[in-house]
């Protein structure tokens, strides 16, 4: 086997190693992937090789040198140059075609592949009995050898580096755990490896720490930040008794839990799997440039044959043997070995620069075909993060002072619902006083002391405490599943605050620019119904699923495909990883978590949902330009082989063999010139929405 082979097929660059099941630090994390970045460096490494051995060979060749008119420098054994070197390279760097051609007869499935492998035998056979004295020095198509490898090895070249992956979605789960855990072991803590922990430990969470393995709280309660793993966009509130899930992370206060489960039987594990699944079950579309090859490998063959009959027919054995060969060699598909590759690697350069990154070209090809966008709410058309929407005020105080009194309250505290308050006021350009003996009760409020005053921030057992009612005009912010934190000042109720994960101001405008485009636009997340409702309302998305716990969420995805929708789902959570490999298209939020860019085929380097109309239009221009290029590429054909095969030869015209290089190397470069059009393709996000 060569270096540069694998799965006994160069062509078929979508093939994807997915690594072995093995287990990464208990958890169950699978191997990465590393296939695509060795074959890369191995086909770069080959491709330059031929390139130092392609340019003495065609210098040499009697036949270029006719063709473009010099003489071949005279030195002893100047005749053998192009035919050992020509060798060389047909048996190494012909290998993958080949091995490739032998792949796709086994499997009955002729493309690419076979078409080469046919020209380049057919031209190595044919040369060395030009060599030898055996078949006319017409013959001698050593030169074209040398250059078709060179192209075909730089077309997949291209082709697998737009294809290499970059990162592993399953070791981007493992990493969501903490790297050591604190068991209790009788009287005393041990720091161990999460690998090391088994059903029935009880381990510590300390405020701000993740939680090592999945379990049951034992002892304490605390905010459970689990946006990452369910998508939640509120901390909930967790206490004696509750489930918490390997990955979480306690925000406010310790906890002492104790281990449920570990190994597979998380639920990371779980997710893990169906990501796994997923990915290795996605459908692998046939590539345009193989089916075209395919159909040309049967005409340049019917055509080779007919042109053998009839030339024998007509007494000319010779002119038969030339014909049919210089026919099977110029239909080889230089510009068509190019026409994909060359789309694909501009289109996803083009694509890096209006920051959209393309992992899997086949993910770019079928965005132009979707009927669906799924969007994940939390961090991807909200902000993913609490913050201040509304403030309502009792009569005889101004809704800046309550503002800045809360905030005030709030600094000292690292709750995620206290950052947004003083971010609320540092938005308004409010100057927050200094507050002193601060304390915090978990599941209660904060309370310090404001220039003489004592102030006290707080939910719905505050209020309890302080025999106080919340403020009436709150009673709709519920409704909303908002949060609702009212501000008491010396023991009254002076403000309530509503805080509620932010939609993005791009959201509508990419909302509306889909619906304009004819396409459903679907919203999907672990947030309770009113919450989703509320956004879904606001943005006018046509269909909401909410409270989807993350193991579910694929299964929405192959329930709109059910309905007989190509779907593209954008998220950024590891709960979105399944889905996203479920989805005909994945499409992952840059400023979300690894996972979710590892299990996508499009990732935006932004969080601007307004780059999905960006992905939409680079698609369709890159499908244009495939097609385009393939039209060109076949044209050749369809054009040059009938002439080589002497359709005009009854009114005296057969094409001479320089004419079929001109036209060749023609048909390369329009191919080439067309690709190069899509650098001006405009992907700005406020473009893409006009």
């Amino acid at each position: 086997m060569t270096e540069v082979e694998h799965s006994g097929h160069a062509g078929h660059a979508e093939h994807q190693d997915h690594g072995s099941h093995g287990d990464h630090g208990g958890h169950g994390a699978h191997g990465g992937h590393g296939g695509h970045g060795d074959h890369v460096a191995q086909f770069r490494k080959l491709f330059w090789v031929m390139v130092a051995f392609a340019i003495p060979t065609v210098a040499c060749s009697a036949m270029f040198a006719m063709i473009i008119g010099y003489a071949v420098p005279e030195f002893p054994g100047a005749r053998w140059v192009s035919p050992v070197l020509g060798t060389v390279m047909y048996f190494w760097g012909g290998r993958p075609f080949l091995t490739g051609a032998i792949s796709e007869i086994r499997s009955r499935t002729p493309g690419m592949m076979l078409l080469i492998g046919l020209a380049i035998t057919v031209a190595f056979v044919s040369s060395w009995g030009a060599s030898i004295g055996v078949l006319d020095h017409q013959l001698d198509f050593w030169w074209e050898l040398a250059l078709l490898i060179v192209i075909m090895l730089l077309g997949h070249w291209i082709e697998m580096r737009s294809l290499a992956q970059t990162s592993s979605a399953l070791d981007s789960l493992a990493a969501l755990l903490p790297d050591e855990a604190e068991r209790v072991d009788g009287d005393e803590v041990t720091i161990v490896d999460p690998s090391a922990l088994r059903v029935g430990d009880v381990v510590i969470v300390r405020p701000g720490g993740s939680v090592p393995a999945d379990g049951e709280i034992v002892d304490g309660s605390a905010d459970i930040n689990e946006s990452m793993v369910t998508g939640e966009s509120r901390p909930v509130r967790r206490g004696v008794g509750e489930h918490v899930v390997a990955g979480t992370v306690a925000t406010d206060s310790g906890l002492r839990v104790k281990v449920t489960a570990i190994g597979d039987d998380t639920t990371l594990a779980g997710i893990q799997r169906l990501v796994t699944e997923a990915q290795n079950s996605s459908s692998r579309a046939q590539r345009l440039a193989d089916t075209a090859a395919g159909w040309l490998f049967w005409f340049a063959l019917g055509a080779a044959i007919i042109t053998a009959v009839v030339w024998g027919m007509l007494g000319l054995p010779d002119e038969a043997v030339i014909r049919t060969i210089t026919v099977l060699v110029i239909a080889c598909p230089h510009a068509l070995g190019l026409a994909i590759p060359l789309v694909v690697s501009i289109a996803t350069e083009r694509a890096a620069r209006g920051g959209v990154l393309v992992k899997d070209r086949l993910a770019l090809e079928s965005m132009r075909t979707v009927r669906a966008v799924l969007f994940d709410k939390t961090g991807t058309l909200t902000k993913g993060e609490p913050s201040v929407t509304d403030v309502v005020v009792v009569d005889g105080w101004d809704r800046d002072d309550a503002l800045r009194l809360a905030a005030a309250a709030e600094s000292d505290s690292e709750h995620p619902l206290a950052n947004a308050i003083v971010d609320a006021a540092r938005a308004n350009s409010l100057k927050v006083p200094a507050a002193s003996d601060f304390s915090s009760s978990p599941a209660v409020g904060v309370t310090a002391m404001v220039d003489g005053r004592q102030v006290r921030v707080g939910g719905p057992r505050l209020l309890g405490e302080t025999n106080q009612s919340e403020l009436a005009a709150v009673r709709s912010w519920h409704e909303e599943g908002a949060i609702v934190l009212h501000v008491l000042v010396d023991g009254a109720v002076v403000a309530a605050l509503k805080l509620a994960d932010e939609v993005r101001p791009e959201s509508r405008q990419a909302v509306d620019a889909l619906h304009r485009l004819g396409l459903t636009v679907v919203m999907i997340t672990g947030d309770a119904e009113p919450v989703a409702r509320a956004v879904a309302d606001d943005l006018g998305i046509d269909r909401v699923f909410a409270g989807v716990r993350p193991e579910d969420k694929a299964g929405k995805v192959a329930e709109l495909q059910a309905e007989g929708l190509k779907v593209a789902m954008v998220g950024d959570g590891v709960n979105d990883a399944p889905a996203l490999a479920q989805a005909d298209v994945g499409i992952a939020i840059g400023a979300g978590t690894d996972v979710a860019i590892a299990s996508a085929g499009v990732i935006l380097a932004s969080s601007d949902p307004r780059s999905v109309l960006s992905v939409i239009t680079l698609s369709k221009a890159a499908y244009r330009k495939m097609q385009q290029n393939l039209w060109w590429a076949a044209g050749y054909n369809l054009i040059s082989v009938p002439l080589a095969a002497g359709v005009l030869a009854p009114i005296g015209f057969v094409m001479p063999m320089s004419v079929g290089a001109l036209l060749m190397s023609a048909s390369t470069v329009v191919v080439a010139l067309n690709a190069q059009l899509l650098r001006k393709l405009d992907l700005r996000p406020e473009r893409s929405v006009e």
